[in-house]
């Protein structure tokens, strides 16, 4: 079975734990592919993107989960989302002289890690603590105890190829062993990281947990997808207002945004921006510099 781009959740009969791997190869190089990022930033964002699909693995919602850092230092800002039918995407800000460095330094001091459930109907939710741990794992694992009161091990890995990750999340009392939590984390530690970088999450959970009994659901599919649109981006033209949207026109002939998540470029000229605020908006301002 080819287990790339698939999350396999599962569930221990005999010891109150549940559990997802996550294996992202074509997702993973959709994300990277787009940008020209530095080995740094790929090493964020791969293990963010593969935590935020384990994260959304357990939420019983339709609609999107976000993971923000935002630093003080080098790395400005790293997001990853993955959404309820198990698409992804990830974007980052940065100094163009970003180096290798560890985790906190890279962030500065005084950052956030924000985590928002965003529902397709409804108001969204949001999380937001200081950064603790001196790896992205640490810091989720950190923020799952601190937001949810829930103990959570996750061990992530990335390279230019793949993005990949196990979560563990312990479960209450009363479903199998109380006392088996320590025993199953111990054993994942085990876990190499070019272990989960190269096997499928088959040959994982047979080489640690072989000796357990272990209920594996179906597989889902995870691939890469950007909801930026036409639409939406001139959605975001009507809140800059109809007077500057024109004024950018009539000096720079168009208005031209990016995707950062995606790269696809989207232009407005004379004729969009009217056709966007229902009046002849270009001819307005013309007038009124005259």
């Amino acid at each position: 079975m080819n287990q790339a781009d698939t999350l396999q959740r599962f569930l221990f009969d005999g010891v109150p734990v549940r559990g997802a791997l996550v294996r992202l190869d074509g997702a993973w190089q959709q994300v990277v592919t787009r940008h020209n990022y530095p080995a740094a930033v790929r090493h964020v964002l791969g293990q963010m993107v593969a935590a935020s699909s384990l994260l959304a693995a357990n939420l019983k919602f339709d609609g999107t989960l976000i993971m923000q850092l935002h630093g003080k230092g080098a790395l400005r800002l790293a997001v990853a989302e993955c959404t309820s039918e198990r698409t992804v995407r990830a974007t980052a800000r940065f100094d163009a002289a970003i180096t290798d460095a560890p985790l906190a330094e890279l962030l500065g001091e005084g950052g956030t890690f924000v985590v928002t459930l965003e529902p397709k109907e409804g108001e969204p939710w949001q999380g937001i603590v200081a950064l603790e741990g001196d790896s992205i794992a640490q810091m989720l694992e950190n923020y799952m105890q601190r937001s949810e009161q829930l103990d959570t091990r996750l061990i992530l890995a990335c390279n230019d190829d793949t993005a990949a990750g196990l979560l563990l999340q312990r479960l209450p009392d009363g479903h199998g062993d109380a006392e088996g939590w320590p025993h199953v984390v111990a054993l994942a530690d085990t876990l190499q990281q070019d272990e989960l970088l190269t096997l499928g999450a088959d040959d994982i959970l047979y080489r640690l947990y072989h000796q357990e009994t272990v209920r594996v659901f179906d597989p889902a599919a995870v691939s890469f997808a950007c909801n930026c649109s036409e639409e939406r981006v001139g959605e975001m033209l009507k809140l800059l207002g109809g007077q500057e949207a024109a004024d950018v026109v009539l000096e720079q002939g168009s208005i031209e945004i990016g995707c950062e998540y995606c790269g696809q470029r989207y232009v407005f000229d004379e004729d969009d921006v009217n056709r966007l605020f229902n009046f002849d908006v270009m001819a307005a301002v013309r007038e009124a510099r005259h």
